[in-house]
């Protein structure tokens, strides 16, 4: 399997006047087509920052970041948001859901930024609201959707490209336990369809239950990398 995304002795430094805050110390992570990846880590660890570097949102201060074998350290701006938003979904924990928008229209949203026509853009964006079981609700604006379908709303919208990788920030962090468990049961299913997941996290229970692969961060450097567990995939349904 290739590798999607290489970190190699990233470094995300601020500078507060005198003081340097090393929310990134040094870290190196490997990423391959297929994983499903936890970061774990407790506030304050540097997982969010890890995040937008993993993501590409963010360049490093030192090291090198590669997206699908690209140095994105080399590349313009422009170019680089092309590439981050073909080949990468994001789920955000606040879902950020643009509110003028409906359902449908906020999942069409990232495909006119890559010139996708009209029809098309309104056939994906139908297309992904059926399959989160939305169907019903693709003309309401977000303020008409619970936190669980504005959240499902969020993965259809990360899929809308059909991008390699989903990189998903607390996706059960503002849900209660039942619809959470629903969300966690799109993200395996897309797993098990091929998708790359990154999710990042708090909670290590979520982390070893879905994850095949967990990186634990903390002062901004990985402490320790292991494995997930193994899950009885056949006792799980969507």
């Amino acid at each position: 399997m290739k590798t999607l995304i290489d970190l190699k002795k990233v470094m995300k430094y601020y500078y507060m006047g005198e003081e340097v805050v090393k929310a990134v110390d040094g870290i190196d992570v490997s990423i391959r087509e297929g994983e499903f990846v936890a970061i774990m880590g407790p506030s304050g660890s540097g997982k969010s920052t890890a995040m937008n570097l993993v993501g590409s949102l963010d360049l490093a201060t030192k090291g090198a970041i590669y997206l699908d074998g690209e140095n994105i350290e080399q590349m313009e701006e422009s170019e680089l948001a092309q590439l981050r938003g073909k080949k990468i979904g994001f789920i955000f924990q606040q879902f950020n859901l643009i509110p003028n928008l409906t359902a449908k229209e906020n999942i069409m949203l990232p495909m006119l930024f890559q010139e996708v026509n009209l029809e098309d853009r309104e056939d994906r964006a139908e297309e992904l609201l059926n399959l989160v079981d939305l169907g019903d609700r693709m003309d309401h604006y977000p303020n008409q959707l619970s936190g669980g379908q504005q959240q499902r709303v969020a993965i259809a919208r990360a899929l809308a490209n059909n991008p390699d990788i989903i990189l998903a920030d607390e996706p059960t962090g503002n849900l209660d336990t039942k619809t959470g468990e629903l969300v966690m049961g799109f993200l395996e299913k897309f797993h098990k369809e091929g998708k790359t997941i990154i999710m990042v996290t708090h909670d290590p229970n979520l982390a070893k239950a879905y994850a095949s692969t967990i990186y634990w961060l903390k002062d901004g450097k990985i402490e320790k990398t292991t494995k997930g567990k193994v899950k009885n995939n056949k006792k799980r349904g969507m």
